[in-house]
């Protein structure tokens, strides 16, 4: 009986341990414009979500992302702590002026900073900014609410 309690009790802290490393999914979405150009970003807004970010994800389509919401301006660093995806990550003004983009190399714990106050974060695959033609100075138009 002993033996049955140790072998429950290793599997139940293997199947917790492992629990962490899921990807975050569910979140709800946003279709951000910038001209006829058009991302549909995963949205997080609360802490937990923000520091689950996209870490652990094996891949992320073209034309897909995440933004960070904040509720104020502030100086934002990233980083790519058991991140498999490269990625770009644009930091937005609250007017949705993107101010610099940058790119981020997976499983990098590089911090990678806005540089200025910024109220948004958008990461999207590596180099999906140049592609579509979007550069610094450019805005996105956000949906209200």
């Amino acid at each position: 009986m002993r033996r049955i309690s140790i072998i429950a009790a290793v599997l139940a802290l293997a199947l917790f341990s492992c629990a962490g490393e899921k990807p975050k999914v569910g979140l709800p979405t946003v279709v951000l414009r910038s001209g006829a150009i058009e991302i549909v970003a995963e949205v997080a807004r609360s802490q937990e979500e923000q520091q689950a970010g996209l870490m652990f994800r094996k891949e992320l389509p073209d034309g897909h992302g995440m933004i960070f919401v904040y509720d104020s301006d502030r100086l934002m660093s990233f980083w790519m702590k058991n991140t498999y995806v490269p990625l770009s990550i644009a930091f937005i003004a609250a007017d949705g002026t993107i101010r610099t983009i940058r790119d981020m190399d997976p499983l990098s714990e590089a911090i990678v900073d806005s540089g200025r106050y910024v109220r948004y974060a958008l990461e999207a695959p590596r180099g999906w900014f140049e592609r579509v033609g979007l550069k610094e100075g450019d805005a996105f138009q956000f949906p209200a609410g």
